[in-house]
């Protein structure tokens, strides 16, 4: 029987999700500079409740508040004051009003925070981004107990959410944060039980998972986001995540969103990086040319059972009924469309047959110097700066409820730049 976006999916857990649409993760830097949820964020996720999607991702919810992956994330990092108990019973609350699954992505930036937020984040391992400009700092290698404490923050973050209302976790381990960067052996190149063998490197992930399932019980939907490559030479490969998915389906997680790359090879956002991209070991198909990571996905459902999302780069509902169909994915995740289309679940289950690709208009570098786009380091500024715009678009909504679909890139930059200026002035 052929699968449906309008089906509902079931997880390991009994949870059931009301139909295979997810909004994916995306970060919103409307949080107070203390790391509190505010009624803008309020606001952004009562839309997207009503835009139709079974489940609903928040995005980064950090476990170390010297560790944003950008100004304004929230925060808990420690147990919840009354304040900020409050604070997180309104958000979940409103962003599930309409019956859909509000889920908690919690995440240590690692080495990629911003060093105007820390000059000197923790790390596997004291290997710097190979990104210029000076956006990040010489990271200090963890300790084992730090490590440890690190676990029990994401499990006291996971409870904390569970008892607010929201109604799932996501472990972030993807994208080069700091669960993914363990997982590296390009960035960790720890000797310790924590580094070497891929069995090492994955040592915190699964401690973090096995935490959080003690501390939120079995009915619970734990969910990982994890690379399915990080697209770099001597970096995680596709070999690696196939068996980390093995290993995360016998640990009890219900949901695996398939992702990859990182700051320095940014495939999450369809773009290039700093460096040749190192291919993978994976047949691409028709599909891939729409949603980057489905094929990694269709290889992974080959060897587990555990249900799969897949996110980025889906726009046509062919594509969604086609991957549904074959397998290569469980549950559709949709982002950047939702940006300024917030009820696209709805209306692609009304019958809507392509979302509007607003990525393909945008541009930080105007034509006239498109030359300059021969570069890679421009490129990558280019492809880094039209994520502001998006950025910029999800404050709109939390402050107005309405976009501005003709905000250029240049002026959603400087907006954005002078907000985090501002949250950065706040918190020190």
């Amino acid at each position: 029987m052929t699968t449906t976006l309008d089906a509902s999916l079931t997880l390991p857990c009994g949870a059931v999700l009301p139909n295979r649409i997810g909004k994916g993760a995306m970060t919103e830097g409307i949080a107070t500079p203390d790391g509190f949820p505010t009624k803008e964020l309020e606001q952004l996720y009562g839309i997207w409740s009503d835009g139709g999607a079974g489940m609903l991702l928040s995005g980064n919810i950090q476990i170390d508040r010297d560790h944003l992956e950008r100004p304004g994330n929230v925060v808990i990092d420690k147990p919840a004051s009354d304040e900020m108990m409050k604070a997180l019973k309104s958000w979940a609350a409103i962003a599930t009003r309409n019956g859909n699954h509000f889920w908690a992505q919690i995440s240590h930036a690692g080495r990629q925070t911003p060093a105007n937020v820390n000059p000197n984040p923790k790390a596997p391992s004291a290997v710097k981004l190979g990104l210029p400009g000076g956006q990040f700092g010489e990271p200090v290698e963890l300790t084992i107990s730090e490590i440890e404490t690190l676990i029990e923050r994401f499990s006291l973050a996971a409870k904390t959410v569970q008892e607010a209302g929201f109604t799932g976790v996501q472990i972030h381990a993807a994208h080069g944060y700091l669960l993914s960067s363990f997982l590296s052996p390009r960035a960790n190149q720890r000797t310790d039980d924590y580094g070497g063998s891929l069995e090492n490197r994955a040592r915190f992930l699964l401690a973090v998972i096995a935490k959080t399932r003690a501390a939120v019980g079995p009915d619970f939907p734990i969910s990982v986001k994890l690379n399915s490559a990080d697209f770099q030479k001597g970096g995680f490969a596709f070999e690696d995540s196939l068996q980390v998915v093995q290993w995360l389906e016998a640990a009890s997680v219900d949901l695996i969103e398939i992702s990859g790359g990182t700051y320095e090879q940014p495939a999450l956002m369809g773009s290039e990086g700093m460096e040749e991209r190192e291919e993978q070991n994976v047949a691409p198909s028709t599909q891939a040319r729409e949603a980057y990571f489905v094929d990694f996905a269709k290889a992974m459902q080959a060897s587990v059972s555990v249900p799969l999302m897949v996110t980025g780069g889906f726009r046509t509902r062919a594509a969604m009924d086609q991957a549904l169909a074959d397998g290569a994915a469980d549950l559709i995740g949709l982002g950047r469309p939702m940006c300024v289309m917030t009820d696209a679940p709805k209306q692609l289950l009304a019958g809507r047959d392509e979302l509007p690709r607003f990525e393909n208009t945008l541009q930080l570098i105007p034509d006239w110097l498109g030359f300059l786009r021969r570069f890679q380091v421009v490129k990558a500024v280019d492809g880094f700066a039209t994520i502001y715009w998006f950025y910029e678009q999800l404050f709109n909504l939390g402050k107005s409820g309405r976009t501005d679909p003709d905000l250029s890139v240049f002026k959603g930059f400087r907006a954005v730049e002078a907000r985090n200026k501002k949250i950065l002035a706040a918190r020190s």
